[in-house]
């Protein structure tokens, strides 16, 4: 059972993307991260939520600016994902986020924070997010130790048993995150892709025709053949029709693989799931794969150090 205690960290909720949907749920989170022994700082307000966002976007952005600037915060935790944190982009001074030594932690909508946050020199964590990980009556073993273990650091790990892999022996940064959120950056300021990176990606409800067209464009643009290695995380949540005729994950997996010029690997434990793994962006990471199972090695990243026991 999740075992450690953050007994005192400094623990801030922003809200760049959307709002919390269940106000009850939101604050069952507040109190199980202070039972915790968490100092909870909340900046987000559910009553000042706009459209289908958590804030105007210019207070959504001072929610961001203030954590950031709290000498009591340790770590930032986006509230949930959606939408909305695009829109801020051009008005994040990333070079202030990453200078602010702040573990700044969340997936889906947050990717573009985290690769704008790597360009400027720093790094984050793709992980849980208040909503729905934290609103959870019975929060995720799984995804509360590998929360609290990574964030303590200074390593962590994450074993995968999962067969048809290829056999992998890679180190480079850890990069990655939402499919559908990271190419859209392709082209704009907000990208710069790592060379010589192992690059992580998940998604929710998009068809595998879809996934194909976006792992194209990371092909076609010259991304993947940058890369050291690709682990692929949860892809869920859409359907398949007679009009498909047997076209599925499977297939367009296969037909990936077939173009790409690096190796790629599933099972990641990451993505819009209860059980999710915590993975160090800018993390200098070592990927060994032995074809029936894969271990993902972080190291070399910001973290807690000995505030958690």
């Amino acid at each position: 059972m999740f075992d450690m205690s953050p007994d005192g960290v400094g623990f801030a909720v922003v809200a760049p993307g959307g709002y919390a949907p269940d106000e009850a749920a939101f604050l069952r989170a507040l109190a199980y991260l202070k039972s915790l022994g968490c100092s909870v700082h909340n900046y987000y307000e559910p009553n000042d939520k706009f459209q289908r966002f958590g804030g105007s976007d210019a207070a959504r952005l001072g929610q961001l600016q203030a954590a950031a600037e709290n000498p009591d915060v340790q770590i930032v935790m986006f509230l949930r994902g959606g939408y909305g944190l695009s829109r801020l982009l051009p008005q994040i001074d990333f070079k202030k986020m990453a200078a602010s030594g702040k573990l700044f932690v969340g997936h889906s909508d947050a990717t573009p924070f985290h690769i704008g946050l790597l360009q400027a020199g720093g790094a984050s964590f793709a992980g849980p997010m208040i909503t729905p990980d934290f609103t959870d009556e019975n929060p995720s073993e799984f995804t509360m130790r590998h929360f609290w273990q990574c964030v303590a650091g200074p390593t962590h790990k994450i074993a995968v048993q999962a067969a048809n892999n290829p056999s992998v022996d890679a180190a480079g940064t850890l990069w990655g995150g939402n499919l559908a959120m990271l190419t859209h950056l392709i082209g704009t300021p907000y990208f710069n892709a790592i060379d010589g990176g192992i690059l992580f990606l998940e998604d929710i409800a998009e068809h595998p025709y879809r996934v194909e067209r976006m792992l194209l464009q990371l092909h076609y643009s010259g991304v993947l053949a940058r890369q050291k290695a690709l682990l692929l995380g949860d892809f869920s949540g859409y359907r398949l029709t007679d009009y498909d005729n047997g076209y599925d994950f499977n297939a367009m997996l296969a037909y990936i693989r077939s173009i790409s010029p690096i190796p790629i690997l599933t099972g990641l434990p990451f993505g819009h799931i209860r059980d999710k793994a915590t993975l160090a962006v800018g993390s200098q990471a070592q990927l060994v794969s032995d074809g029936n199972g894969w271990e993902l090695t972080m190291r070399a990243y910001p973290n807690l150090g000995g505030r958690i026991k």
